[in-house]
């Protein structure tokens, strides 16, 4: 291996790329360590990825050297088989080992004061939880952005259903990077091909078969991920959901999480986890998983969404790393309120307040139905509500095909019958709502299994329907048997102003979102279009059964 180079980046700045830290196992992994002007001995920000270390998570973040500037080592190393690392890469698995180890040899550097964070969002966020769990000496915080503690329930799946889109693609962009690490040119020449059109892919059945991921020499962790479709020890060996990690867990730790990421409930719910332990705050905004501003699309978030997170890291860092003390008056909890368009502070997580029941005379059939949210509970006997779902024409997620994410208008997708929609009259005064909707739904379906999807929606007086929130579950139960389904939505802040109204939106698919259910007990992934089966599924909101909406209402 060739000796580090050391190259002058302006203001004082020192990089010195490729520099090799050797694990426990003998498998060396690389870094690129930027040096501040200052003197040393000084504190080091360290983030661990598997993307190529010069890019640094740049797409969201400063450029490490702007870190270094303010008085920081930054440490950008590759993961276990990833960029110039040895080893083989499978995601999360050396991530705790690793992570742990890396600091113990960082803190025995010369330019190192011993006290460290960690920065970096996504697969990066969860290296910093996986660390933190083996509570590494000198590592004093840590800021995990848009990832989950736990990923089955809060990465790969929901509600039982597999996040389609986002698994498939993601496992593609990282097979990818396998097949070229491996001289493979075949199959790196496929996934680029199937990443150069992902919608097309996710139309491919079965997609536990789809052709990209089938050659046994690239590594089997998407087929895995696929395979795993229940809880248990192959996804917790991985991630940090036991009870014992979030015992461990007892770091100050700035969460940062988007209303419109993907991995918006892993984040959340990584929060409420080590809420418990002091020193947690969250950070909750209008974003995507990538860019974070101000603009989704069309839509114009207002200038509030275009929070400079760089300055907030500064400070969260500066504040245990330098004993600045100049984080000590910010908030628990930020949070940004979508068609308000600014920023609140909270100092818990709340529960919800307000219950809406669903009303109808029997067809709540599309936007065009009968179909009502009031605060009056069921009295006297209401016909239920039926749809129909089919596999091969499923309703999409809000997005469409290209599963696009953000505040979609879902006016034009609510006229078909195949799904329900219940609004309240025109609210004649301002709702507030910030947390964790949930619904609770007495249903039944003709089949031995399958999906409900709901879908929190504001209405516009000019009849624009803005997607906020969504939840799935998929049951197994005795078909034509009503039971109830209740699960909760992605968490959310919004406002709805007066004119508006309140939509709750059921269908029993949001493709590609989430994977197609067969209707039968042939396994999703497994699935084609030779399994799928269409299902009736019935709605009963009477006063034995009363379906609703719970929303967590906070003062407006």
């Amino acid at each position: 291996m060739s000796t580090p180079k050391l190259i002058d980046c302006g203001a004082g700045v020192t990089l010195e790329r490729g520099v090799p830290i050797r694990m426990s196992d003998g498998i060396t992994l690389i870094a690129d360590h930027y040096y501040p002007p200052t003197p040393g001995p000084n504190p080091t920000l360290l983030m661990r990825q598997p993307y190529g270390r010069d890019i640094a998570s740049t797409v969201v973040y400063a450029h490490p050297v702007w870190f270094a500037r303010h008085g920081y080592n930054v440490v950008i190393q590759d993961v276990r088989g990833r960029g110039d690392s040895e080893g083989h890469f499978y995601p999360f698995r050396h991530e705790r080992k690793d992570g742990a180890e890396t600091i113990a040899a960082l803190r025995d550097r010369t330019e190192s004061n011993g006290k460290f964070g960690m920065y970096g969002f996504s697969y990066q966020g969860m290296t910093q939880l996986l660390a933190a769990a083996e509570a590494p000496e000198g590592l004093l915080c840590i800021a995990p952005a848009q990832t989950a503690h736990d990923l089955y329930h809060g990465w790969f799946y929901s509600g039982g259903a597999l996040r389609l889109a986002s698994s498939l693609g993601w496992g593609l962009q990282m097979l990818k990077a396998d097949a070229r690490r491996r001289n493979h040119r075949e199959d790196s020449d496929r996934l680029e091909q199937a990443w150069a059109n992902l919608p097309a892919q996710y139309l491919a059945t079965p997609y536990a078969a789809h052709p990209a991921i089938q050659d046994e020499d690239l590594p089997t962790y998407v087929r895995d991920w696929f395979k795993h479709d229940t809880p248990g020890e192959y996804w917790s060996a991985m991630d940090v959901s036991r009870s014992i990690d979030i015992v461990n867990l007892n770091i100050p730790a700035l969460h940062l999480s988007g209303w419109y990421d993907t991995y918006l409930k892993g984040s959340i719910d990584g929060f409420r986890a080590m809420h418990h332990h002091a020193n947690q705050y969250l950070v909750a905004g209008p974003w995507v998983h990538i860019p974070w501003g101000n603009r989704i699309g069309p839509a114009d978030l207002g200038p509030e969404a275009n929070l400079d997170t760089d300055a907030l890291l500064l400070l969260w860092f500066n504040h245990w790393l330098k004993d600045t003390n100049e984080f000590a008056h910010e908030p628990r909890v930020r949070h940004f309120a979508l068609n308000e368009n600014r920023w609140h502070a909270a100092e818990s997580w709340p529960t919800p307040t307000q219950t809406l029941y669903l009303h109808s005379e029997g067809r709540a059939n599309s936007s065009k139905g009968d179909g009502t949210l009031t605060s009056i509970a069921p009295s006297i006997p209401e016909a239920p509500d039926l749809f129909n779902y089919d596999p091969e024409v499923p309703v999409m997620a809000p997005g469409g095909p290209t599963n696009t994410s953000g505040p979609t208008n879902q006016a034009a997708a609510e006229l078909g019958n195949n799904l329900l929609t219940y609004t309240t009259h025109p609210l004649e005064y301002a709702v507030r709502i910030f947390g964790t909707p949930q619904v609770t739904l007495h249903a039944s379906t003709s089949a031995p299994t399958s999906d409900l999807v709901a879908k929190l929606i504001c209405v516009k007086p000019n009849g624009d329907a803005t997607f906020l929130c969504i939840g799935i579950l998929r049951s197994r139960h005795t078909p034509d048997i009503p039971h109830l389904w209740a699960f909760d939505l992605d968490p959310t802040s919004c406002l709805f102003a007066t004119g508006d109204r309140i939509r709750l939106e059921i269908a029993s698919s949001a493709y590609p979102l989430f994977d197609r259910n067969p209707n039968n007990h042939t396994p999703p992934r497994l699935a084609d279009s030779w399994n799928w089966q269409r299902s009736t599924q019935t709605l009963f909101h009477d006063p034995a059964r009363p379906s609703a909406l719970h929303l967590p209402v906070i003062p407006a």
